[in-house]
């Protein structure tokens, strides 16, 4: 393995401790074991991915998208970009594209359906884009933390009661994802196929 295959393995194995210490802080924040999530990531599908947007000089820059709208399927995901701006994340409130600014130093942390519907909506995904710099180049790295293939999504059985039901129906992640997978080569009715887009998967909003 080269040099530059060794430093992403690095960064992945450092990434992975940090994500289950957030989801060690998301259980703690519910009321929950500190290590309640763990045992979901057994044989884990995580992974990182390197972003390079290309400037886009254009009388409408802020029309140019690096990337379409999606909500992260995963657990969470870890941020780590430069200081060119892009990323947006739609308001809940009135359907706004809201810039998020660039902190030096510091990660940008997105909550993934996943995590959603494990925390029964205690915890939601956001609708998010990458608009493209008119001028600059852009790069980030983003880590993506995944459940293992055969985990069955659905609420915690300890946040679910029957004032507090259910909002979600159980999936199993590996046949979510091998879904997706085999999206990215059909032409289908949605730009992104999310966990959204699945056959009764919400029961009540």
């Amino acid at each position: 393995m080269n040099r530059s295959g060794e430093v992403c393995q690095e960064y992945t194995q450092e990434m992975v401790k940090l994500a289950y210490k957030l989801m060690e802080l998301v259980a703690l924040s519910l009321g929950l074991p500190a290590d309640r999530f763990h045992g979901f990531f057994k044989d884990q599908t995580s992974y990182i991915r390197l972003n390079h947007y290309n400037p886009y000089p254009s009388p409408s820059p802020h029309l140019a998208l690096g990337l379409g709208i999606h909500q992260d399927s995963g657990v969470l995901t870890i941020l780590n970009k430069d200081d060119v701006g892009g990323l947006e994340v739609k308001r809940k409130t009135d359907g706004e594209w809201v810039r998020v600014k660039s902190t030096p130093d510091a990660y940008i942390i997105n909550i993934g359906d996943t995590t959603q519907v494990w925390t029964n909506d205690e915890y939601e995904s956001v609708e998010h884009r990458v608009v493209v710099n008119s001028e600059r180049e852009r790069f980030s790295i983003a880590f993506f933390l995944h459940a293992s293939s055969y985990t069955m999504v659905e609420p915690l059985e300890e946040l679910t009661s029957e004032q507090n039901p259910a909002k979600n129906r159980a999936y199993s992640w590996g046949k979510f994802i091998a879904h997706k997978k085999w999206s990215d080569f059909q032409k289908l009715s949605v730009e992104n196929v999310q966990i959204s887009h699945l056959t009764d998967f919400r029961i009540s909003k």
